[in-house]
């Protein structure tokens, strides 16, 4: 997504899932575990967030970090089951400075489904990682005023 905002003050609004005040989408709220609450730190590499979910819980380690253009991270534990068998892996974030001194945010999500058959299942998970993304980096830019509406999500 591209946000009418520097990458400096784009980077600042980064969070995890979990840490999004608002309620998931319908979609997300019935395909996904509920987010509670996220404990921890994400400005160094190491630096471990425990993401509570009723269901369980992920842990969290940044894994690369170059502020104010990228962030990786791990997840090293899941404690529950998404969707009978995909297993999270990690993600990132990128930043780009446009021509404009707008920023493209760029969202990765990690992750491996033992879903069979494959042709028939992928669809549907890019579809609920689409909404997963477009839900993290909307709070991203909720006070920048409206993004850009430019979609720039990574598939899964």
């Amino acid at each position: 997504m591209r946000f009418l905002a520097s990458p400096t003050l784009a980077w600042e609004r980064l969070v995890y899932y979990e840490e999004i005040l608002d309620s998931p989408p319908l979609a997300l709220r019935l395909l996904l575990p509920r987010p509670m609450r996220a404990e921890g730190r994400m400005s160094a590499v190491g630096d471990l967030t425990r993401c509570q979910y009723r269901e369980g819980y992920l842990l969290k380690r940044v894994t690369r970090i170059a502020p104010p253009s990228h962030c990786s991270f791990e997840v090293i534990e899941q404690g529950f089951a998404i969707a009978g068998g995909i297993r999270l892996a990690g993600g990132s974030y990128n930043l780009a400075e446009l021509p404009d001194h707008s920023t493209r945010v760029e969202l990765e999500t990690r992750y491996s489904s033992d879903r069979r058959p494959h042709w028939l299942w992928r669809p549907l998970e890019a579809a609920v990682f689409h909404a997963f993304h477009r839900h993290i980096l909307g709070a991203v830019g909720r006070g920048f005023g409206s993004p850009a509406a430019r979609p720039a999500i990574s598939r899964p």
